[in-house]
């Protein structure tokens, strides 16, 4: 059952405008585990810096986009 699935990159951005998005690694499901917890808010990552970017509530940014808060600690991707 093992699928060619693309290696995971060290930052990924689910926001299709962002340079960080990477379409063909979101055709599978991805996990993100920040300090052993999984968390299924993530909007984007990076392994090497330590880092995620999770929605801040409900407020938006003037283009109406959520505003993003980043949370620091141990990060893991990886394929469900």
């Amino acid at each position: 059952m093992n699928e060619d699935k693309p290696a995971l990159p060290d930052r990924l951005s689910v926001d299709p405008r962002s340079p960080h998005h990477v379409a063909a690694v979101f055709q599978h499901e991805v996990g993100i585990r920040l300090n052993g917890k999984e968390r299924h808010d993530v909007e984007e990552y990076c392994i090497s810096e330590g880092w995620v970017k999770v929605p801040a509530g409900r407020a938006l940014d003037r283009k109406g986009q959520p505003l993003m808060m980043k949370v620091k600690g141990t990060v893991e991707a990886f394929y469900r």
